[in-house]
């Protein structure tokens, strides 16, 4: 058994000991096309620290450019080239899985369409054209004869690739299905499930990311020196994991207390907080105390006679949490059913 890693602190601001946010976009800047509170004036201020963005989406659907201006309204300061979404990976993976000139059945938007023309290959949108793959994404007119059309492309042996796999999307009145969604549905029909993914949780993204922010010059940002940032522990944490990077996880979008204290070793976050303010301040990780005990500030977190408790000052605040955090890891990592614990709640998050 590998020993637990625990949450890590900072002596400066995490942005002055990052060099590069690799940050997502829905539930962590924005929710639809409303800002996400404190982010924008976040992000501003992190910059002025020195520390470098790129927004890294598994929204395969809406074109750079697009997506730059929606930030820009936000008063963010952004080139459509540090927005880096599942569409432009996609397009490249497709690319090295395939002939080139070789006709794929594109399910999605004209900024996937035209990401998939743009590495040579053919844009076709009918079994008939007998593809040589199906590269499936994310876009509001799905239908079913769309689905359908997937589905006897890969039934007939066309290579299955996907944006991203998420399973919803966050928007103003809630969450919606996401492209996981349908993507079970035509794995369903045919019994194959797809070949790659280039959204997260794959690390394809960041790794992308790095490259693209040293396009102008000079050497990528070495991986230690990356803080890949997201409010979803299934994607944006693992997608982290899998691939070497520190990780935020911060509480805007689906992520909650519960499901961080549950988290399997390949989902936990390196650090934890509310929200894109974490940025502009050291990360305060817990400290094990003389009982045995974790303590993160006045907090104190302790599992005993079928429970987690934490105690002391903002014990249901993020102090509070992050003890909690330590101490439910651990304890699932010595072997203990922490789903069969009663665990705390955290009413002032």
């Amino acid at each position: 058994m590998s020993a637990t890693r625990f949450l890590k602190s900072t002596d400066r601001p995490l942005a002055e000991a990052y060099g590069l946010a690799l940050l997502d976009l829905d539930g962590v800047v924005y929710r639809g096309k409303e800002a996400v509170g404190h982010a924008s004036d976040s992000i501003r201020a992190a910059e002025a620290l020195g520390m470098r963005v790129e927004y890294t989406t598994n929204n395969s659907s809406r074109y750079q450019s697009v997506v730059a201006d929606q930030l820009k309204g936000f008063g963010l300061d952004v080139e459509p080239w540090q927005v880096i979404t599942s569409a432009v990976v996609a397009a490249r993976m497709t690319a090295r899985e395939v002939p080139a000139g070789a006709a794929v059945l594109v399910i999605g938007a004209d900024h996937l369409r035209d990401e998939v023309a743009k590495q040579g290959l053919r844009v076709v949108d009918s079994s008939d054209d007998h593809p040589a793959a199906v590269l499936q994404g994310w876009f509001p007119g799905i239908n079913w004869q769309v689905l359908a059309e997937a589905a006897y492309a890969v039934e007939a042996g066309a290579t299955y690739l996907v944006t991203n796999r998420d399973l919803s999307l966050p928007r103003e009145k809630g969450p919606t299905p996401g492209c996981g969604t349908f993507i079970n549905a035509v794995v369903a029909a045919t019994g194959v499930e797809p070949v790659a993914s280039a959204g997260k949780p794959e690390a394809y993204m960041y790794d992308e990311a790095r490259l693209l922010n040293a396009s102008g010059g000079g050497d990528p940002v070495p991986k230690g020196q990356c803080l890949a940032i997201g409010d979803r522990l299934d994607t944006d944490i693992e997608a982290g994991n899998r691939g070497g990077y520190d990780s935020l996880a911060v509480l805007t979008g689906v992520t909650n207390p519960r499901e961080l204290m549950l988290a399997p070793a390949h989902l936990r976050p390196t650090y934890v907080a509310r929200d894109l303010r974490a940025l502009l301040e050291p990360a305060r990780a817990p400290e094990r105390t003389a009982d045995g005990g974790w303590a993160c500030g006045s907090a104190v977190a302790r599992v005993a006679d079928g429970a987690l408790r934490v105690t002391g000052d903002g014990a249901d605040g993020i102090d509070g949490l992050k003890a909690a955090l330590d101490a439910a890891w651990e304890a699932a990592d010595s072997g203990l059913d922490t789903a069969a614990l009663a665990l705390p709640e955290f009413v002032a998050l």
